[in-house]
């Protein structure tokens, strides 16, 4: 006699999942590679190895990932603060982190290029100091920081909530310092969703548009992102041009952020043997 699945409806969900997959993701993918085949092989290494757009990729995926660690280091500090501190307005600063995600992105644009601006609040005495953010790369950095830091923070508040404080208490009774106690019980425990929160804000400035034009000056060979580029090419109707760009994101994004997936899933098996 054949055993019944403990939870029913394996079949049909799996063939929905596999469906929804297939619709959202899979076929505009494939056709997204199928574009590409329009292009022969030089014209496609041609394009994607021109110089506008090397760097194009360059500022978008460098700057992506610098602004992820940024995020990942800054967002672990808010965290920290917001779960282990009482203080007044705690739930206004806490509200506050979600504000990237429901604030439109052209208006987070907006906003950050006439707050950087050289007559802007914060863009006038940096520009005193010699320090220009608005239409330049660091202007770039800036706009992925501030919409990549709440993915961060989301995604390891909970974990750090849920984090017992026997641990730490037994360490300490074990004559362990509070060093001793982050980086080897803290630290540990964090590290996959510290990993899944860095790999988000990492996806999340790679593909930015909205926020990023605004500030960024979009000059060629200075402070142009690929997505930008892509609409470019659009707008020219160069559409395999186009697309040969957006499959090289793609891959190089897909290769980046399985790598992270992995360093977190030896992360969580080295976590599950040490306990």
């Amino acid at each position: 006699m054949a055993k019944r699945n403990v939870l029913p409806g394996f079949g049909l969900t799996l063939g929905l999942t596999l469906t929804w997959l297939s619709i959202l993701i899979l076929i505009p993918l494939a056709g997204l590679f199928l574009k590409t085949t329009e292009l022969s092989i030089g014209e496609f290494i041609e394009t994607v190895t021109s110089r506008r757009t090397l760097h194009a990729l360059s500022i978008s995926f460098g700057i992506a990932l610098a602004a992820a660690v940024v995020n990942l280091i800054a967002g672990v500090i808010v965290v920290w603060a917001l779960v282990r501190y009482r203080f007044p307005g705690q739930r206004l600063f806490d509200a506050i982190v979600d504000i990237p995600f429901a604030l439109p992105t052209a208006v987070a644009g907006v906003a950050l290029s006439a707050l950087f601006s050289e007559r802007g609040w914060l863009g006038a005495p940096l520009a005193w100091l010699g320090i220009k953010v608005a239409f330049t790369p660091l202007g770039i950095f800036v706009a992925m920081i501030f919409i990549g830091i709440p993915f961060v923070v989301r995604t390891v508040q909970p974990v750090l909530a849920d984090l017992e404080p026997e641990l730490e208490e037994a360490a300490a009774s074990l004559g362990a310092r509070r060093w001793q106690i982050v980086t080897k019980v803290i630290v540990p425990s964090l590290t996959p969703a510290i990993l899944t929160g860095f790999a988000l804000a990492f996806a999340r400035a790679v593909g930015e548009y909205g926020s990023v034009i605004f500030i960024a000056g979009n000059l060629p060979n200075v402070s142009e992102i690929a997505p930008l580029l892509i609409v470019i090419r659009l707008s020219e109707f160069r559409y395999a041009d186009a697309t040969a760009i957006a499959v090289v994101m793609l891959v190089v994004a897909f290769f980046i952020i399985f790598l992270i997936n992995r360093i977190q899933r030896w992360a969580q098996t080295r976590g599950a043997q040490s306990h």
